[in-house]
């Protein structure tokens, strides 16, 4: 008789504890105090081995995770917008989101993914917006650059960021204007020194070699994340391999006069059937950057300079679906070496996710490469618009609703969720 009494009050214990066990509900609409720190949160409760909801679509694609004091109070610590929720409404969301008809879905972020960003140990004369957010967030990342690829560490991380970056070996084309700059030349002799030390006999050699390892990363599963000029660099890189494109004044020696009828585009993530832009002095790689053509004849300026984020079918495209969440779908321009893709050189197979279309260019692309995925994202600083070298960096304190960073952090918690290819 006791044994049954004591069954029948554990269970009836049992069924009170789960009936008041608590979930918190991070939302990401406009309600959110700080839409940049919520995914540290995310992040922070991932590394304590808690699996975390990600709700597309659903307030702005928001984050729901088992309660717990700790997370509470990073929460109010970091001045993060959380409710505490019971199961009950949970499953209600859950049950929400699950609708048929209704364009959200759940995905499960189950580890946290090992962060690396490409960058030089030395100063450089201008910031890394995704440095900045990632610092801002309190989200940990390594530091990685040539020595640490060549030597094949890479495949240590599941994400690496390439953003201000020439793969070319033209050292951004800053020659005209900042040859006489001590920063150019200490740029200069710092990769020198390294392409020598690591047997390359140029700096194009070293920086074609680092992005055929950063090909080999992803086609391997990993994810790859470029910005600036990293994007067009990049498959420029790989699409002149064993093409002389660098003057006398970057190599040693001159250009191939031929280079653009030498390229090889099949070799790129991204891009096809660009010229490359031959003239040292001009600062442009190519005519993939659309930064001439929305000056002189679309005549966008800060003021107009907006692109539309697209809307997927977060049940059917969670991979984009996830790329694109935030609270607002139109975000604002900002310039970069690279600011945009003009459409005429995309593969087709490139999911476009953010444009102008107006002025006929992406902002925001996505493809696969083997097992893994990549993510080019033009322009610099996406909370100022016309950022320049030597200029300070931006103060993430003033901008924690930013929609544009959202995008950098989506990308960052995209490797945590379960690998989906996507259904169309």
């Amino acid at each position: 008789m006791f044994m049954k009494r004591f069954s029948l009050l554990f269970i009836i214990l049992c069924s009170f504890l789960k009936a008041n066990a608590s979930s918190i509900l991070i939302p990401m609409d406009d309600s959110q105090k700080n839409h940049l720190k919520a995914y540290g949160i995310a992040y922070f409760a991932l590394t304590k081995n808690i699996d975390v909801q990600w709700l597309l679509y659903y307030r702005g694609g928001a984050f729901m995770f088992r309660d717990d004091k700790l997370f509470e109070s990073e929460c109010i610590v970091r001045g993060v917008s959380f409710e505490v929720i019971a199961d009950v409404r949970a499953n209600a969301i859950i049950a929400e989101i699950a609708n048929p008809e209704a364009n959200m879905d759940v995905v499960k972020l189950e580890k946290a993914p090992k962060i690396a960003v490409y960058t030089p140990k030395s100063k450089q004369p201008w910031d890394d917006a995704v440095t900045m957010v990632l610092q801002y967030a309190e989200i940990p990342y390594d530091k990685i650059y040539d020595d640490e690829i060549i030597q094949g560490k890479l495949p240590m991380y599941d994400w690496i960021h390439l953003h201000h970056e020439d793969f070319t070996g033209q050292y951004g084309k800053f020659w005209n204007g900042f040859s006489q700059a001590q920063w150019y030349k200490d740029q200069v002799k710092e990769a020198e020194g390294t392409a020598a030390r690591l047997g390359f006999a140029k700096v194009s050699q070293l920086k074609l070699a680092v992005a055929k390892k950063i090909r080999d990363f992803t086609a391997g599963g990993g994810f790859l994340f470029c910005m600036c000029s990293a994007t067009d660099t990049y498959d420029i890189a790989l699409a002149a391999e064993g093409v002389d494109i660098c003057e006398t004044m970057f190599d040693g020696d001159p250009a191939d006069p031929n280079q653009n009828s030498k390229l090889d585009y099949s070799k790129c993530f991204a891009f096809q059937n660009f010229k490359l832009v031959t003239d040292p002095r001009i600062y442009e790689f190519s005519e993939i950057d659309s930064e001439t053509k929305r000056k002189t004849q679309y005549h966008i300026t800060e003021k107009n300079d907006y692109f539309t984020l697209f809307e997927f079918s977060a049940k059917w495209d969670p991979v984009p679906s996830m790329l694109c969440q935030n609270h607002e779908t139109l975000i604002k321009g900002f310039y970069g070496q690279t600011t945009a893709f003009d459409k005429t050189y995309i593969k087709p197979g490139v999911l476009i996710m953010g444009e102008m279309k107006s002025a006929n260019e992406a902002r925001y692309i996505h493809g696969e490469f083997g097992k893994g995925m990549w993510t080019f994202y033009g322009g610099h600083d996406p909370e100022d618009y016309e950022h320049h070298v030597e200029e300070p960096p931006t103060d993430l304190s003033l901008h924690p609703n930013s929609a544009g960073y959202r995008l950098i952090l989506n990308n960052v918690l995209f490797p945590a969720a379960k690998k989906k290819k996507q259904k169309t």
